[in-house]
């Protein structure tokens, strides 16, 4: 029977993790595939927008070559942690249910994991916004980026507008690709990172990189995809859609536990904003997946405190 079962391995778990070791709770993390999983998945070239001090977690300096760090020297670094202080964590163990048993939560049948409280860490990079068109389902259809090197000599046509859809659009065509955006609405998302939006914008001008705006991508093909843009149907020549359309937390699993969603605000769970207790009795939720659809409002650099908090409750609720 454990104090507190944790449910990611990401950031946000691992620093409630820290936290509940510090104060003395027997816990444990519960991690559906490796370490920090959703960084793992990220481009293997991918350089994160924050820098290494905003990363940083558990009062351990993260110190990287640049300003900002890259996938590879993050990953070091979470191993890092997770080694310093003896984490405990079972990786390759999915969530399907928490069960209530008693006064405790059993986490899916018959298992031999139960605690007292349940923290639910499970980020959103998992669930990618679905374009629900014909073809979506072809395999030349990404909705993840991993690297440019397949795309060279390709006919790209990169779906979206913020900071993934502009770095793909930039690197595939750094590395040879055709690129074609698809944007719905008459401008690139303003909040495009500064280092990143002159740079797609004068490659958009200079007609480096075709970009459709206020334009639907319509359906999908073998050898072309359909676009409704503002001067008719355009059918294109292409060989893959890397569609950066977004991630969303996983709503069905939280419904499915008994948390109620708050419909009327971008379907973020109800909580107690002191505690991060949800309505279901000793079960939390931490990082990103608070902020519901609303997914660039909430970062790791703005969630760290979320530990304490969570902490702090259930000790109060212990003693």
């Amino acid at each position: 029977m454990y104090d507190l079962i944790i449910i990611g391995g990401g950031p946000t778990g691992i620093s409630i993790a820290i936290e509940a070791k510090r104060r003395g709770l027997f816990y444990i993390i519960i991690e559906k595939g490796t370490l920090v999983n959703s960084i793992y998945n990220f481009p293997s070239n991918m350089t994160f927008f924050s820098t290494s001090t905003n990363l940083e977690i558990g009062e351990i300096p993260f110190i990287s070559h640049n300003d900002k760090p890259t996938r590879s020297e993050a990953l070091e670094y979470y191993r890092r942690i997770v080694s310093h202080y003896g984490l405990k964590i079972k990786y390759l163990c999915k969530v399907n249910a928490i069960n209530k048993v008693g006064d405790n939560y059993q986490i899916n049948d018959n298992s031999r994991y139960q605690a007292k409280h349940v923290v639910i860490a499970t980020g959103f990079y998992d669930h990618y916004r679905k374009l629900n068109i014909p073809g979506e389902d072809l395999p030349k259809v990404k909705h993840y980026y991993d690297d440019a090197h397949p795309y060279i000599g390709m006919n790209v046509l990169v779906v979206g507008a913020a900071n993934s859809a502009c770095d793909v659009a930039l690197e595939t065509w750094n590395n040879g690709a055709h690129v074609t955006m698809a944007v719905r609405k008459e401008n690139l998302y303003p909040k495009v990172k500064y280092w990143i939006l002159p740079n797609i914008q004068n490659r958009i001008k200079e007609g480096s990189i075709k970009a459709f705006f206020n334009t639907r991508l319509v359906s999908i093909s073998e050898d072309y995809v359909v676009l409704d843009t503002p001067d008719g149907v355009e059918e294109i020549e292409n060989d893959y859609v890397l569609a950066m359309t977004g991630y969303l937390p996983d709503f069905e699993f939280l419904s499915h536990v008994g948390i109620q969603l708050d419909e009327r605000d971008n379907r973020k769970p109800i909580l107690n904003p002191n505690t991060l207790e949800t309505n279901m009795k000793n079960i939390y939720v931490a990082g990103v997946v608070v902020s519901g659809t609303s997914t660039s409002e909430l970062f790791i650099e703005n969630t760290r405190h979320h530990s304490k908090i969570i902490i702090d409750d259930i000790l109060s609720k212990v003693n």
